[in-house]
């Protein structure tokens, strides 16, 4: 059986709507999720499976027709993200015009929270919950079999008019016996980001969920039960990497260094076998001490992304961020004097946030001297806690993420948290914060200062470009 695995492009991609004003980092890097099946389903070996990743080569839609007119796939597989919905739902009408036959599957966070909506878009056969490799597997190797289809769990699709739904597979626990994804399946060397000092750049997962309760938080459908790879597994996959001539990773998970004793198995693990890599995580600030960070350093860690989120201990406890503000003064002062660069994320327009809240969070930016700052107003994304807590109050009108789950279009205005301040003025005071923060004459300075070479003047200059256009 012919396997396609589609990343969507993001030529009408959602986000242009919502108000970030600049990424936190420009780039392209691999669709992971898709991977993970892809890897899941060759090591089964009974299938032909190819990636045809739209967001690193663009095509035209001519172009995408003549690609699946010629390979004719049998099922066509794609990852459901809200903000990418759109191109989701013109790629799912222009292979049905082509292809009638071939079966549709989507899967991913939007699917797994409106499963029903996304049927009823049309051209969609079936959707996968939650985490999909056994599930994939599963209906893969079934298709001619509908009774047996209907004793997966996991699975929601049309029969006969008749919605069915099979139940939610429990989460995989055991993450080692996963294969590592299928990079070779792709173009993998020309992944890349601006904030690489050296590419190509890759993905990784060392863990999946995370037992933190932050109100805002947007990936239900790997659960809030933190599951983590061994040690020896994560490496053996870095080995791999750099074998492929791959020189930096970003690595994805809600939080790397949840379990202390992993991480410092994992950095001894890359020194012993000698990995030359540099890699990028995301972490909590209470998670980190001075000397776990500098076995971190040894072992190539580059830059970590943490989620400030506000400037006051008020607000972060609003969020259910779990954190004060002395700790996060703590850790970007350990991490700076590591050497390990830093990415400091806020969010403007929280809950119970007034103005001079807003200025304070500007100030703390500035004063943990992070290298980069990313800063967002605070969106309430669908089956959050935040999002409920909106409707309620009426902050929210209606529920307007499921209204757009059954009509993805471009014109739809994701909601921003208007209690204190409209949509407008927060988005001024985003592009305030961003000028503020980035054109201080002391923080040129110091990134002049940092410059290591060409190629490290063009990276920054890409980055800066972005800045100047707020």
């Amino acid at each position: 059986m012919k396997i396609l695995f589609i990343n969507p492009p993001t030529k009408n991609i959602l986000t242009s709507n919502i108000p970030d004003v600049i990424e936190g980092s420009g780039g392209v890097i691999p669709p992971l999720g898709i991977l993970y099946l892809a890897g899941f389903l060759k090591k089964d070996g009974r299938h032909e499976i190819k990636v045809l990743d739209l967001q690193l080569f663009e095509k035209t839609e001519n172009e995408i027709k003549k690609y699946l007119l010629d390979y004719q796939p049998n099922v066509i597989g794609m990852t459901a993200i809200t903000f990418t919905m759109i191109d989701v739902a013109i790629l799912v009408k222009l292979i049905k015009e082509i292809l009638p036959a071939t079966k549709i599957v989507l899967g991913g966070p939007h699917a797994n929270i409106y499963p029903e909506e996304t049927l009823a878009m049309g051209g969609v056969d079936f959707v996968v919950l939650g985490e999909g490799e056994e599930i994939f597997a599963g209906l893969i190797n079934n298709l001619d079999h509908p009774e047996k289809i209907k004793t997966i769990k996991g699975l929601v699709f049309s029969d006969r008019r008749q919605i069915i739904k099979t139940g939610q597979q429990e989460l995989i626990q055991n993450l080692d016996a996963l294969p590592h994804p299928a990079r070779e399946l792709t173009d993998y060397k020309k992944y890349y980001s601006t904030l690489s000092l050296k590419n190509p750049t890759t993905s990784m997962f060392t863990s999946r969920g995370c037992p933190y309760r932050c109100i805002f938080c947007d990936r239900p459908h790997l659960g809030k039960v933190f599951r983590a790879r061994s040690a020896k597994n994560v490496v053996a996959e870095i080995e791999t990497i750099t074998q492929m001539g791959i020189k930096e990773i970003f690595i994805y998970d809600d939080t790397f260094t949840i379990d202390r004793q992993r991480v410092v198995d994992i950095c001894q693990g890359i020194l012993n076998r000698g990995l030359q890599i540099a890699w990028d995580i995301r972490a909590r600030v209470n998670t980190v001490d001075g000397e776990l960070l500098q076995l971190m350093k040894q072992a190539g860690c580059s830059r970590i992304h943490y989620g400030v989120e506000a400037g006051t201990n008020e607000i972060l406890n609003n969020l259910r961020k779990g954190i004060t503000v002395e700790m996060v003064k703590k850790a970007f002062k350990l991490t700076r004097r590591t050497g390990i660069e830093t990415a400091a994320y806020f969010m403007i327009g929280n809950p119970g946030e007034k103005l001079a809240d807003i200025k304070q969070s500007i100030k703390l930016a500035k004063e943990l001297k992070p290298d980069y700052v990313h800063f967002s107003v605070l969106t309430p994304f669908p089956a959050t806690e935040l999002y409920f807590v909106g409707l309620q109050k009426g902050l929210i009108k209606t529920d307007v993420w499921a209204e757009f789950a059954k009509n993805p279009n471009q014109n739809f205005i994701p909601p921003v948290w208007e209690e204190n301040f409209t949509r407008a003025e927060l988005i001024k005071m985003l592009k305030d914060a961003y000028r503020q923060f980035y054109l201080r004459p002391s923080y040129i300075l110091n990134r002049l200062f940092k410059l290591r070479s060409w190629n490290d003047f063009l990276r920054k200059a890409k980055v800066g470009l972005k800045m100047f256009r707020v």
